[in-house]
């Protein structure tokens, strides 16, 4: 697992990145079953975690007690609730398993350790945090602006993956629509 943690800092940072070895020592491997809630809604957030294998939902529920994904995180990628890691606030997201997963996970006291000894790190979690926005922002403002169908269609393009990996049922509720919406508009495609 360690090993796909550090090609992806490579891969960021150059081959000849100093430190990675230090990096490494504070990221814990943990293997997870499918549905394993990592963080609950009101729950403060104690680690950030790589995925160095599986997948990952955020999510929150609304009043009527559905869950609205936020993201889905696939494998070479990060997932944590920054709000509550960072200011040690109750999360207001809550984080599970889609599949089994590979994990690797750095709590706050090796996070901060790494932030404040290895630069490069820096430079890594600020790249973490500006395609999180980044992504965040791009979904809400394109989703905002697409029917059912666009959204599916943009779907298609652009995580393709997700429709043959994941249930109907969570990918509606990435798409913020009814799994009978998607079927149907699927079936049309």
């Amino acid at each position: 697992m360690l090993d796909v943690l550090k090609q992806h800092i490579i891969d960021r940072l150059g081959k000849d990145a100093p430190n990675v070895e230090e990096v490494l020592r504070h990221f814990k491997p943990v293997r997870v079953r499918r549905n394993t809630i990592l963080l609950r809604h009101g729950e403060v957030c104690k680690y950030v975690w790589f995925i160095a294998k599986g997948c990952v939902q955020v999510f929150v529920y609304d009043a009527e007690a559905n869950e609205m994904t936020r993201d889905i995180v696939l494998e070479n990628n990060w997932v944590s609730e920054l709000i509550s890691f960072g200011n040690r606030q109750p999360a207001t997201e809550n984080i599970r398993t889609v599949e089994p997963c590979e994990l690797l996970a750095i709590d706050r006291e090796g996070f901060q350790k790494m932030m404040e000894t290895v630069p490069q790190f820096e430079m890594v979690y600020r790249q973490i945090l500006e395609a999180s926005y980044a992504n965040s922002v791009y979904r809400l403002n394109t989703f905002v602006s697409m029917d059912a169908l666009d959204r599916v269609k943009w779907l298609m393009e652009f995580k393709p993956r997700f429709l043959n990996r994941l249930s109907n049922k969570l990918v509606a509720s990435y798409l913020g629509i009814s799994q009978e919406t998607l079927s149907r508009l699927k079936s049309k495609l």
